[in-house]
């Protein structure tokens, strides 16, 4: 069967990523990956799943990762997810930030505002669902995987650079 738009790859059976080296991950002409999913989404399954790439010190000094306080945070229900909304100051030179974030097992909206936390404030703006997304609060899985905030364990100024 073949679709439009795939760059001239064949649609397969739904058995073929089963039986396919890597877990199905063949690539194709025109960034479509003949498993259906674009090539992205493929790769960066793939490289979630195995052995982290080794970074240079360049590739940390590309990512403007930043302290800022939570000013405003509120349910986000039209999000496919259960989410946030957080407004997040990061100080004079950056400003605030809008941001979505699924914090729903271990934060209430309320307990946020005035927490500070640490994100990623260079990357492109993402439209997610109603919200657009400006900047990515990290955190790291719990042992269920659901996301814990990072944050300094002193109060810092807004808009410090993490080096």
């Amino acid at each position: 069967m073949r679709r439009k738009g795939w760059g001239g790859a064949a649609s397969p059976d739904p058995s073929f990523a089963k039986k396919a080296p890597l877990g199905g991950f063949f690539f194709v002409t025109r960034a479509v990956c003949v498993t259906g999913l674009p090539l992205y989404t493929r790769v960066f399954r793939l490289l979630r799943e195995s052995v982290p790439m080794t970074a240079t010190l360049d590739d940390f000094h590309r990512l403007d990762l930043r302290i800022g306080t939570v000013i405003e945070a509120h349910p986000f229900p039209e999000a496919r997810k259960p989410a946030l909304k957080l407004r997040v100051d990061f100080g004079p030179e950056i400003g605030v930030r809008t941001s979505s974030a699924q914090l729903t097992r271990h934060y209430q909206p309320q307990d946020l505002v005035g927490r500070q936390v640490l994100a990623v404030v260079n990357f492109p703006p993402r439209q997610i669902g109603p919200v657009r997304s400006e900047c990515l609060v990290l955190g790291v899985p719990d042992p269920d995987g659901e996301p814990v905030l990072l944050a300094p364990d002193q109060p810092v100024p807004n808009g410090g650079r993490l080096y």
